[in-house]
């Protein structure tokens, strides 16, 4: 599977067949374990914290919601403001984790199993009601957590890094057009992603070599809003 993952990238482009190359062999891992739930309440808690602080937070949360192991649906939905206050959490932090509850119990959010039978686009849509829970939040999910083969989370700020570094562009590329231009690569866009973030390791050891090709990214236009008329 590997193997062919890495010829078709690498036939369709010559700058991430050399990134290929240059970094080595595809080592994606899985995360075997977790349910949706949990996976999106961490990612609630980590929002807009460096790293240090949000595993401190988190580790509250957990201390103060589930006595020492992630909590359930249930005691978040019934843990008092207090409590998560004094774990750390923000008044907006907690709206969205109750929200998450509230859907979870709703069903808009399920089980992994669950998730597992459904197509990338209906899961972005269900989990994307949830309050604080953006695209990138349920593309990393994806990836992570579902093994997801052809996911390009253009949002991400690494992945659009490690493009301008690879192919050797001035500025950083918008997300429409680097959606555009990874089209080509489908439907291994995750293994693309997955390169693409290693080209930043690479460029910070000196080691990712020069686009062997130029190239020119798609002109995607973007949608004026229309002025209403007085």
């Amino acid at each position: 599977m590997s193997k062919r993952i890495l010829t078709h990238l690498s036939s369709v482009d010559a700058n991430m067949g050399a990134l290929i190359k240059a970094y080595g062999p595809y080592r994606f891992i899985r995360e075997e374990y977790g349910q949706p739930f949990q996976t999106l309440a961490r990612a609630i808690t980590h929002q807009q914290l460096h790293a240090v602080a949000a595993r401190a937070i988190f580790q509250r949360f957990v201390g103060a919601c589930g006595d020492g192991s992630l909590p359930s649906v249930e005691l978040v939905m019934n843990a008092p403001v207090a409590t998560l206050r004094a774990a750390g959490l923000s008044f907006a932090k907690i709206a969205c984790l109750k929200d998450l509850a509230s859907k979870t119990l709703e069903g808009i959010v399920p089980d992994r199993s669950t998730l597992e039978g459904l197509p990338d686009l209906e899961i972005i849509e269900r989990l994307t009601q949830v309050r604080g829970v953006g695209r990138w939040t349920v593309e990393m999910l994806l990836i992570f957590q579902l093994g997801r083969t052809d996911v390009l989370p253009v949002d991400d700020f690494g992945v659009r890094n490690g493009f301008r570094l690879a192919y050797g562009l001035r500025k950083m590329p918008t997300t429409r057009a680097l959606a555009a231009y990874g089209e080509r690569w489908a439907p291994y866009r995750t293994a693309a992603a997955w390169y693409l973030w290693r080209a930043n390791e690479l460029h910070r050891a000196g080691k990712l070599p020069p686009p062997c090709e130029r190239i020119r990214l798609p002109r995607v236009r973007t949608r004026r809003r229309r002025r209403a008329r007085k």
